[in-house]
C-alpha cells in the first residue's frame, strides 16, 4: 500500500486513513457541541429531566440497531455505500431536531437518527471506520494507529464542547433567539454530514483497501467476538449513567453550573484524554492490550464512584479531571485488539457486532440515570457507573489475560 508521510500517521500507514481521520475530527466537533446542547434544548422545549434521559436512551438504542445491521449485512455491501448512507441519515437527523418540537417525533428521530449524547462515538460510523483503519495499516502500528483516531477525536470534540456556548453568545448580542440559536447548530450539525460524506467519496474514487477487502460474516472468530460483545456491553451501561448530556445536567442539579462552565469543563476533560491516547501504544507495547485496558480503567472508575461525595464544586472537578486522564486509554487498545484477534474478512461484522451491544447496553442505563436525578441530586448514577465498570474491568482481565493479539504471541 502506499505510505503517508503524515506527521499525524504511524510508520506504514496508507493515505486513506488521513481521509478517515479527517472525517472522523469532523463529526467529534459536532457531537461535541451537541452532547451538551441536546439536555439545554430539551429543557428550554419544557422536558424534565426523566424525558431528557428517555430521548438520551432513544438516541443510543437507535445506533444500536444501525449499527447491529452493519455487523449482520455489511459483507453485501462496499462500506463506502454504507457510510454514504450513515452521512444522508446524519443529515436528516440535524434538520429534524431542529424543526420538530413535539416528545413523540423527536423520540422517532432520536430512534431512527445518529445524535450522539456521548463522549465517545457510538454511532454507526464508528465499526465502518475502524475496519477502513485496520486495512490502511501494519500489525505492528496499528494500535497507534487506532490512538490517533481517538485522539483526533476527543481533541476535536472538545473544541467542540467549547462551541455549545455559541448560542448563548448569539442571544446575548441579540443576534438570535435562544432557541432559535441551539436550533442553528443542530442545522450545523446536519450539514457537517455532508462534508463527511466528500471526504468518504474521496475514498470509493481512491480506490480504498477497505472496499477492495473480502469481507464475511462472522465464522472461526464468533466465540471470541461474542465474549467480548458480552463484557462490552456490561462496560457500556455502565458508561450509559455518567453520558456527557446528564453528566452536564448533574453539574446543573448538584452545582447550578452553567452550559458555558460545563463546556469549558468538559473542553479540559477531553484534553486530558486525548493526552492518554497518546501514551496508550507504548503502554500497549510495554503490558499488552488486555492489561492496558484493565489497570488504566481501574483507577479512573475508583476517581467515578468518588465524584458525588465531594461538597464543593472545585473539589468535583478535580475528580472529575482525574477520571478524565485516565478513562479513555482503553479505547484504542480495545478497538485494536478486536481487529487483531479476528481474521481481515471478519473485521467488519467484528466491529459492528462488538459495538451493537455497547450500543444497546448504553441505552438502557440514561433513563435510569434520568430518574435518578429527578429523585437526587446528590451523583447516584456516577456511583452506579463506577462500581460497575470497576466490576467490566476484572472480567476482562480474569476471561482474556491470556487470549494474545499476533504482535504479542
Amino acid at each position: 500500500m502506499p505510505k503517508s508521510t503524515s506527521w499525524l500517521l504511524p510508520p506504514g500507514t496508507s493515505p486513506d486513513a488521513a481521509l478517515i481521520l479527517t472525517a472522523r475530527g469532523i463529526r467529534a466537533f459536532t457531537d461535541g457541541y451537541v452532547a451538551l446542547l441536546l439536555p439545554y434544548y430539551l429543557t428550554l422545549l419544557g422536558y424534565n429531566a426523566l424525558e431528557v434521559g428517555v430521548i438520551a436512551t432513544a438516541t443510543l438504542f437507535g445506533s444500536g440497531l444501525l449499527t447491529l445491521l452493519v455487523g449482520v449485512f455489511a459483507y453485501r455491501f462496499r462500506l463506502h455505500v454504507l457510510l454514504t448512507a450513515a452521512c444522508l441519515l446524519m443529515l436528516g437527523t440535524g434538520v429534524g431536531f431542529a424543526t420538530v418540537t413535539d416528545f413523540l417525533p423527536l423520540l422517532l428521530i432520536a430512534v431512527i437518527g445518529t445524535l450522539n449524547p456521548s463522549s465517545g462515538d457510538v454511532s454507526v460510523f464508528s465499526p465502518l471506520e475502524q475496519s477502513l483503519l485496520s486495512h490502511a495499516v501494519t500489525s505492528e502500528h496499528r494500535t497507534a494507529l487506532f490512538s490517533r483516531y481517538s485522539l483526533v477525536g476527543q481533541l476535536v470534540g472538545a473544541l467542540g464542547a467549547l462551541a455549545a456556548a455559541a448560542p448563548g453568545i448569539l442571544a446575548q448580542w441579540d443576534i438570535l433567539e435562544l432557541k432559535a440559536a441551539v436550533q442553528a447548530m443542530f442545522i450545523v450539525y446536519g450539514l457537517s454530514a455532508l462534508v463527511a460524506l466528500a471526504l468518504y467519496r474521496r475514498l470509493a474514487s481512491a480506490g480504498s483497501r477497505g472496499d477492495e477487502v473480502h469481507t464475511a460474516p462472522l465464522g472461526p472468530s464468533r466465540g471470541v467476538v461474542y465474549r467480548l460483545a458480552a463484557l462490552f456491553s456490561l462496560d457500556a451501561f455502565a458508561g450509559g449513567f455518567a453520558v456527557h448530556s446528564l453528566l452536564a445536567l448533574w453539574l446543573f442539579l448538584r452545582f447550578d453550573l452553567s452550559v458555558e462552565a460545563t463546556g469549558t469543563l468538559f473542553f479540559w476533560t477531553g484534553i486530558l484524554a486525548a493526552a492518554s491516547f497518546l501514551a496508550a501504544p507504548a503502554i500497549a507495547r510495554r503490558i499488552g492490550l488486555v492489561n492496558t485496558m484493565v489497570f488504566t480503567h481501574l483507577p479512573a472508575n475508583v476517581f467515578c464512584v468518588l465524584i458525588p461525595f465531594m461538597p464543593t464544586l472545585p473539589l468535583a472537578v478535580v475528580f472529575l479531571l482525574l477520571r478524565a486522564a485516565l478513562s479513555s486509554m482503553d479505547v484504542p487498545a480495545r478497538a485494536s485488539y478486536v481487529m487483531a484477534v479476528v481474521s481481515p474478512a471478519e473485521r467488519p461484522a467484528a466491529a459492528g457486532i462488538t459495538a451493537v451491544p455497547r450500543s444497546l447496553a448504553a441505552a438502557v442505563s440514561p433513563a435510569f440515570a434520568g430518574y435518578l436525578l429527578t429523585l437526587s441530586p446528590f451523583g447516584w448514577p456516577l456511583v452506579i457507573c463506577g462500581v460497575l465498570k470497576i466490576a467490566y474491568d476484572l472480567t476482562l482481565l480474569g476471561m482474556f489475560r491470556k487470549v494474545k493479539p499476533p504482535e504479542e504471541r
